[in-house]
């Protein structure tokens, strides 16, 4: 029995394994031909779904930042706020010694109502200067009658000509006087700026006094610095009470709280169909598993190659191309209750374009 079932595998097994080596000489290229067709369609749809996101790391966190200074110098007197606070805007962040500049405004307030007497001063003057303008014209008529009757006179020697020759004389003399009275009336005229009815703060004397008295007042509202806008104090130990801190010198930053915003920098082939607008979904390393909106607020123009000190000249011959880089500017939705965002934090941004490739795109 067992020979006989011995013999009967020996006879089947060659048949069988005939089908098997057919069926294997099918079945591996079936298999490769699908694993392709497979790697392929996933290809393709992966390829015709790609073109609608523009995702990069390159993104960090922007916001409106700045070093505090004045532009009047004095001494230190006061800092109420300590590093890290959250100021509002119009807040006093620090204040320099009011008493100069108070000094200041009392000697430029001084000076513009010593200017308004003087010009009040001058106006009287002018006034004098005509009436005795108008007396010397009186004396100069005189004197030409005078002169006129002597000289008839001669011709009929009723006078001596030597009386004639001191009319002559004293009506010279007068008409000079004259003249000078009027140069002396129309100089003090000019100052009042020539017009002497007109009221004294239009005068150029009194506005050029009104104008210092600005100045000052100007320079004590800059002896006290304020929050220009909300945010964060920082480096506020730079600065002490006592110290002197002169016109234009750095003290402490000031880091906005409201105007936030992340900076990516994608490659340009990837911005073809980015445009301002666009929904944007961003995240940051800092918040990991937490997305937040936002929108694209615009493209640069430029890219920062253009406004660098020493862009790239292109015209020598080892030129090699390079893929540049364009800042994109996104607004980040922000939410009460949301984590805060600081300048510098790293973010990954997801920017949906909205467009669809198709496969008339290949061809």
């Amino acid at each position: 029995m067992s020979h006989a079932t011995t013999a009967t595998r020996e006879e089947v097994s060659p048949a069988h394994t005939d089908r098997q080596s057919r069926r294997r000489s099918w079945v591996r290229p079936v298999l490769m031909g699908g694993g392709v067709l497979v790697v392929a369609i996933g290809g393709l749809m992966w390829w015709l779904n790609g073109g609608r996101w523009v995702e990069t790391d390159d993104a960090y966190v922007q916001a409106d930042t700045m070093t505090l200074s004045t532009d009047v110098s004095g001494i230190v007197t006061a800092i109420p706020v300590h590093e890290g606070e959250e100021v509002k805007r119009g807040q006093v962040l620090f204040q320099l010694d009011p008493q100069k500049f108070q000094i200041a405004v009392d000697n430029a307030q001084a000076n513009l109502a010593q200017t308004r007497l003087s010009l009040e001063a001058m106006k009287a003057d002018y006034q004098g200067l005509l009436r005795d303008a108008d007396s010397r014209q009186q004396q100069v008529n005189a004197d030409q009658a005078t002169y006129d009757r002597l000289a008839a006179l001669v011709k009929q020697h009723a006078v001596t000509q030597q009386q004639t020759d001191d009319a002559r004389f004293k009506l010279a003399a007068d008409q000079q006087a004259l003249d000078a009275a009027r140069m002396q009336a129309k100089a003090e005229l000019a100052k009042l700026g020539g017009n002497a009815e007109a009221s004294v703060d239009t005068m150029p004397a009194y506005h050029q006094a009104l104008a210092q008295l600005d100045e000052a007042l100007r320079e004590q509202r800059h002896a006290t610095i304020r929050a220009p806008y909300a945010g964060i104090v920082t480096q506020v130990n730079k600065l002490q009470i006592g110290m002197f801190l002169g016109a234009n010198t750095a003290a402490f930053g000031l880091v906005s709280t409201e105007h936030v915003w992340v900076e990516a920098q994608p490659k340009e082939t990837q911005l073809t169909y980015a445009r301002s607008g666009d929904h944007v979904k961003v995240s940051f390393d800092i918040y990991p598993n937490r997305d937040w909106d936002g929108v694209v607020q615009s493209i640069a123009p430029a890219t920062d190659q253009e406004f660098s000190l020493l862009p790239a000249q292109n015209s020598s011959g080892n030129w090699v191309k390079v893929v540049q880089r364009l800042p994109v500017r996104i607004r980040v939705d922000r939410h009460a209750g949301d984590p805060p965002l600081r300048a510098g934090m790293s973010a990954t941004v997801d920017i949906d374009t909205g467009h669809s490739r198709t496969l008339a795109d290949l061809f």
